[in-house]
């Protein structure tokens, strides 16, 4: 074997494992952060903590779901909180108040929050009005509306069953963290198995492309915009359930941490790039980080700088990639 072929076959190897650490360098900083939490304190990697990461991230977890749709589409919502609040006192007060059963006062309240989502999507998709501007504004109406259906009061004595959703288990597992993980795998299949799906992808690439290819950009906006709030309605119920009330200043870091879960986990803020499965690893860093700083005695204070500086640090990483890649 010759120098050049030599040559060759070391680059062809270097280039191997350079796309390989581009490919999946979520999943080993994800490693490191497990391996250093463990070993900055024994409780770290205990079941009972362990369990209790993923109840704690499995409400945001949802919600970044629904994010994840939104973001790959070059949009943004920032919303999320205010509609999950929205969602926790209105099916509160179905029950508390005008005697309502779960399941039926949980179903209306996603489909309202559905709506809420379609009417966004409408104003974003047909009036050219910018995401962020529309999301802004619906932070503050939702938010008005949970306080005005509450009163300004929690809204507390919810049924066993409505409970459930946020403290049931199912075997040692708690049922939020199973929820969370069915809505990943659903996500996952319509993202990466269906037509509307690679539209999405689509779509973020390159909207007028997409636009002179036959997809439906505009119908694609609105419905994607529709599941963001559905997700975060749905997440606002079980957060009620948790916390057996609807807390109308609920949700206040769920626009932050959603958000925050998506890029993180590698989604572009630029769309067509990333997915949900991306967003659960996002989601867990998250969950881990806050669970193992919190172990070793880190200020929240501190863990604030140290989670936004993250955020800043990973959309400048994709910034970067961008340029390279166009």
């Amino acid at each position: 074997m010759n120098n050049h072929e030599k040559k060759n076959i070391s680059q062809a190897i270097g280039n191997f494992f350079l796309t390989i650490f581009k490919e999946q360098t979520i999943l080993i900083v994800f490693g490191f952060i497990i391996i250093g939490m463990g070993i900055s304190s024994p409780v770290f990697l205990t079941r009972r903590n362990l369990l209790n990461i993923f109840l704690q991230s499995s409400m945001i977890g949802i919600t970044a779901s629904g994010m994840t749709f939104v973001i790959l589409m070059a949009e943004i919502d920032l919303s999320v909180g205010s509609v999950a609040a929205f969602a926790g006192v209105l099916a509160a007060k179905l029950q508390v108040m005008h005697g309502w059963t779960t399941m039926p006062a949980i179903a209306l309240t996603i489909v309202v929050c559905f709506g809420i989502g379609i009417v966004m999507g409408i104003v974003v998709a047909k009036l050219g009005v910018h995401s962020f501007v529309v999301t802004l504004g619906m932070l503050t109406i939702a938010r008005g509306f949970a306080l005005i259906i509450s009163e300004g009061h929690p809204i507390s004595g919810l049924t066993d069953s409505f409970k459930y959703l946020g403290q049931g288990k199912i075997g040692i597992f708690p049922f939020p963290a199973v929820l969370f993980l069915i809505i990943v795998i659903i996500c996952w299949f319509f993202l990466s198995q269906t037509k509307f799906g690679r539209g999405i992808y689509s779509i973020g690439g390159n909207k007028e492309a997409s636009r002179l290819s036959g997809i439906p950009v505009d119908l694609y906006k609105i419905i994607v915009f529709g599941v963001c709030s559905a997700m975060a309605g749905l997440s606002g119920t079980i957060l009620a359930g948790r916390v057996n009330s609807g807390q109308p200043i609920a949700g206040e870091s769920h626009n932050l941490d959603a958000i925050a879960s998506v890029i993180i986990g590698g989604t572009s803020l630029f769309g067509g790039r990333g997915g949900v499965g991306k967003t659960l690893i996002g989601t867990l860093i998250l969950g881990i980080l806050r669970n193992g700083l919190n172990l070793i005695g880190v200020t929240p204070y501190w863990q604030r700088v140290f989670i936004g500086t993250l955020i800043i640090v990973t959309v400048v990483i994709d910034r970067v990639q961008h340029r390279k890649e166009a």
